[in-house]
């Protein structure tokens, strides 16, 4: 099964490892991730080697290969994954100056064990002349009885819901959060199935009136070669919630230094660069993700879709709140 996570010809082995290179391990699958680390290369001359896997795969991998493991960083989505990969001991600390000034303190480890890369904004969408989105101001509203029948959202063990409710959680805390996982419950047009493309097609085609979903696959189906997810994303609208006293919920993908790091100094030089200018620069244009680094737009894309109020809750506590999120989600029958 492990054999499956390496790519090509590339063996990581401790006793073949080159003294000018830095291991990678990443959920990212992006041509974006591509072009950033050969302009990492050619800028660095440092050789990058990346295994490519789902997260719960690679932090079982780092878990198994413990201090013989080549990797020197982990590259993951939603900040719960790399809270996770924290807590069982498979990062280490960053000392960075340049992350520490340049990544804002609400996106990055409270210890600098991980740092925010990108970010994605979790939003409703809607059909363009439904006249709903007038109606939506809140993530709160969403479990009002007016929306009943109307949302579609993916189930509960996907990890962007199960932060969007953590969330929750850190502004209103459990019992509230327990109030609204059933209002949603209750105001769902079917049961949770796909993933947050498959919620924009459905109320595309007249299934509910609400969609769930990351700003970034909303991207990702207007540029797409699936003439079905073109037509369906064009009869669609953002709108943008807002917690009350908060903003829009955000979530992002982010990397750490693996803890027994073989190329440590590599591996901070490469984190520093995917923070930097030029690499923010070509998150932002080319995979419709927000930027974390101050000064740097969204793409023209991206920003058609309008501003929003961010909410700036930490983003460790949408790790320390997961487990409670999942239990939540259970009383509440969140399928």
């Amino acid at each position: 099964m492990l054999k499956k996570l390496i790519l090509g010809t590339l063996v990581l082995s401790s006793s073949i490892l080159l003294a000018n290179e830095v291991n990678v391990y990443s959920v990212r699958h992006y041509d974006t991730d591509k072009q950033l680390f050969k302009m990492f290369e050619n800028k660095t001359g440092i050789k990058v080697n990346v295994v490519k896997a789902k997260g719960g795969a690679l932090l079982k991998r780092l878990s198994v290969e413990g201090k013989k493991s080549p990797a020197d960083v982990l590259i993951t989505v939603d900040a719960a994954n790399l809270f996770k990969a924290k807590t069982k001991g498979l990062l280490q600390a960053i000392n960075s100056s340049y992350l520490q000034k340049n990544i804002p303190a609400n996106l990055r480890d409270k210890d600098n064990q991980w740092f925010a890369l990108t970010k994605r904004a979790r939003v409703t969408v809607v059909k363009i002349d439904s006249n709903i989105d007038k109606k939506i101001t809140t993530y709160e509203d969403l479990a009002s009885s007016k929306f009943k029948g109307q949302i579609v959202v993916r189930s509960s063990n996907n990890t962007y819901n199960q932060s969007l409710l953590s969330a929750m959680i850190e502004h209103h805390g459990d019992e509230y959060a327990l109030k609204w996982a059933k209002g949603i419950v209750v105001n769902m047009a079917r049961t949770p199935k796909g993933n947050d493309r498959a919620q924009v097609k459905a109320v595309a085609n007249g299934i509910g009136k609400i969609a769930i979903a990351n700003t970034y696959y909303i991207g990702k189906m207007i540029n797409n070669k699936d003439k079905s997810q073109r037509d369906a994303v064009a009869k669609m609208k953002i709108v943008f919630p807002v917690f009350k006293n908060g903003g829009t919920h955000i979530n992002i993908s982010g990397a750490g230094v693996v803890k027994y790091a073989p190329n440590k100094t590599n591996a901070i030089k490469f984190i520093e660069f995917l923070a930097s200018k030029d690499a923010q620069k070509l998150f932002a244009q080319a995979n419709f993700e927000y930027p974390v680094l101050k000064g740097i737009k969204a793409s023209t894309l991206v920003s058609s879709w309008g501003t929003f109020k961010e909410d700036i809750i930490s983003m460790n506590s949408l790790g320390q709140n997961n487990a409670k999120a999942v239990k939540i989600f259970d009383k509440a029958k969140w399928k």
